[in-house]
């Protein structure tokens, strides 16, 4: 495959993903990661970091699994961009988590996004076939309570970015399309925090890690570091009504610092102030839950630099049967840029 259309293709998927991320930077390599998985969040503009509790919470923030008690399973499909006549991206998700007594929680979660097929040419254009383009990040996840209402987690991620082959002929020797890497995620939670009632704080850290390297071993991108904190409230908590309200704020830290802890400080100013400001993306969600079995969600997504701004909307529904196990249903609509209005998302949960 020529390098130009290796470059193409990296480009080609950043224009795909970048419009769901209010931060998302020209700079940052694998934005995959940065795809939000669980309906119920996607319901509620995915303000979620300081309400997570169920399988999904490895991904949003480890340190929130550290109060979850139960076996927990999580999975998402999603056809992405399929309202934009857009037939062969997928996004995949399937994680898992369980209490140990004396231990803490351990967890496993996989993303998986594929690109569909590409057409593959040598140097003088002649049809070499097709291949598929894809990228994966399996990760293991340990939390923990250091306090009564205090919850620390960490996440060990391995990435794999599998754009395109290794080029042929003499003049691409060592261009590759695939990329190897890992990183680490940092999460805590903070249950009524102040002694606050009700009301519980998370911070997350994402993607911390040594750049991740395609074309050729002199180019590589930075991991899409990312800082994600947020508030949860819930102003209605009783045997048949409950009514939570999200607040989230995030932002990518990625430049071309050597250093990667570097990047926490310095990408917070190094453009114009005002650009700063318009890289943070700002969410909002609500959620109200009967007799905990219906849900109904609504949030809305402002992230100005990425002209991302809009509602979202969600529905769940919960059924237990052998008085043991719980399975979650849940739908979701949100913002998806400019290529379509909006993307639908199904989950499905199941604690035991």
């Amino acid at each position: 495959m020529k390098k130009k259309n290796l470059v193409k293709l990296l480009l080609v998927s950043a224009i795909l993903l970048v419009p769901l991320f209010a931060n998302a930077t020209s700079t940052a390599g694998t934005l995959f990661l940065l795809i939000e998985p669980n309906s119920r969040a996607n319901g509620m503009a995915d303000a979620y970091v300081a309400k997570a509790d169920d399988a999904f919470s490895g991904w949003w923030n480890p340190g929130a699994m550290a109060f979850n008690r139960k076996n927990q399973i999580g999975a998402m499909h999603v056809n992405w961009f399929q309202d934009a006549g857009i037939s062969d991206i997928f996004y995949e998700y399937l994680g898992w988590n369980n209490y140990y007594e004396g231990i803490g929680n351990l967890g496993f979660h996989v993303i998986y996004l594929t690109y569909g097929k590409m057409d593959r040419t040598d140097e003088d254009n002649n049809d070499l076939g097709t291949f598929n383009s894809y990228e994966v990040a399996p990760t293991i996840t340990y939390a923990t309570q250091v306090a009564e209402k205090i919850g620390v987690g960490v996440n060990f991620k391995f990435i794999l970015s599998d754009l395109a082959p290794e080029g042929t002929g003499n003049t691409e020797v060592d261009t590759k399309g695939r990329g190897i890497s890992f990183a680490f995620d940092l999460g805590i939670k903070w249950k009524d925090i102040f002694n606050l009632n009700r009301l519980d704080w998370g911070l997350n850290i994402q993607n911390i890690g040594p750049d991740i390297t395609y074309i050729n071993e002199d180019q590589g991108d930075p991991l899409p570091l990312n800082f994600r904190t947020g508030l949860s409230y819930r102003p209605i908590d009783d045997s048949y009504n409950l009514f939570t309200i999200n607040a989230d704020m995030a932002k990518i830290l990625a430049n071309d610092d050597e250093l990667v802890i570097t990047r926490l400080v310095t990408a917070w100013y190094d453009d114009p102030s005002d650009q700063e400001i318009e890289e943070i993306i700002f969410t909002t969600g609500m959620e109200y839950v009967y007799i905990d079995m219906i849900s109904l969600r609504g949030g809305y997504f402002y992230d100005k630099g990425g002209s991302l701004t809009g509602p979202s909307f969600g529905a769940g529904l919960k059924y237990t049967f052998n008085e043991k196990y719980l399975v979650s249903f849940d739908f979701a609509m949100k913002q998806a840029g400019e290529l379509t209005d909006y993307n639908k998302t199904f989950s499905i949960g199941l604690d035991f």
